[in-house]
């Protein structure tokens, strides 16, 4: 598994919602609380912002562990921003894609994460592949599972669909072809947050009218945060969050 979190809110340093916090992802990394499935987070890192005026974010990421790169650690303490989504990718076998593989994945204003992962990979998705169109398919960043269910989900969002509707189907749609994937996803346009709740933890913590935190776990020991069930969907804004659950794909 990874851990991710999206941030709504006042601008604030980056390293303010990564590195600061006493069981932030910086931590999270090598000491996760809640996470179920994994030990280590140390198969590279990213993190996706928007700056004011900017509808694209940037991103930084690599493929080595987080707490070795002093680079980023010089950027998180003086980067602002008010909107954002990072991760931390769990350690996985050797493969050649390096920090493409590494959330957040990305397009026009969209920022997404996965955290889990697809049973019968690759095998199982190959049916859901052939329904996309082949410069998406081959666009993809890397050849893992989460670039994949992105390509799935980015499809979805070049067709019309909401981010919470374009979630929650191809949620659906993974489970059904690969039954027992883990597919908590994670996705932001820089004025809502989507994620979805499926095999593993997911936590909100809501401030209405000031900020939205989603993450795999709470990053400190905050009395208002919140778990979100398993097989939900969650849509949030700077003021609001939905909960709606999500049904198990038919037979």
């Amino acid at each position: 598994m990874c851990r991710h979190l999206a941030f709504l809110g006042p601008p604030q340093p980056l390293g303010s919602l990564i590195v600061a916090p006493p069981h932030g992802l910086y931590r999270q990394s090598w000491a996760p609380r809640r996470q179920r499935h994994g030990t280590v987070n140390a198969d590279g890192f990213g993190v996706g912002w928007y700056a004011e005026g900017d509808p694209e974010p940037a991103r930084y990421r690599r493929a080595g562990p987080i707490w070795a790169d002093g680079s980023f650690a010089d950027l998180a303490r003086v980067v602002r921003s008010g909107a954002l989504l990072a991760a931390v990718r769990d350690a996985t076998e050797a493969g050649a894609d390096g920090e493409a593989a590494a959330a957040p994945f990305a397009a026009g204003r969209w920022l997404f994460s996965h955290n889990g992962a697809v049973t019968g990979w690759p095998r199982s998705l190959a049916p859901l592949s052939r329904g996309l169109p082949p410069d998406e398919l081959l666009s993809m960043e890397a050849r893992c599972d989460s670039a994949l269910v992105w390509a799935l989900v980015l499809n979805r969002l070049r067709r019309g669909d909401d981010e919470a509707r374009a979630l929650a189907d191809t949620v659906r749609e993974v489970a059904a072809a690969a039954p027992g994937s883990r597919l908590n996803l994670l996705l932001t346009g820089g004025d809502t947050i989507a994620a979805t709740a499926w095999g593993d933890t997911l936590w909100y913590l809501a401030e209405p009218g000031r900020r939205t935190v989603v993450a795999s776990e709470p990053y400190d020991d905050d009395p208002h945060w919140r778990e979100v069930p398993d097989r939900t969907l969650l849509a949030a804004s700077r003021t609001d969050v939905l909960l709606t659950p999500l049904k198990e794909p038919s037979a």
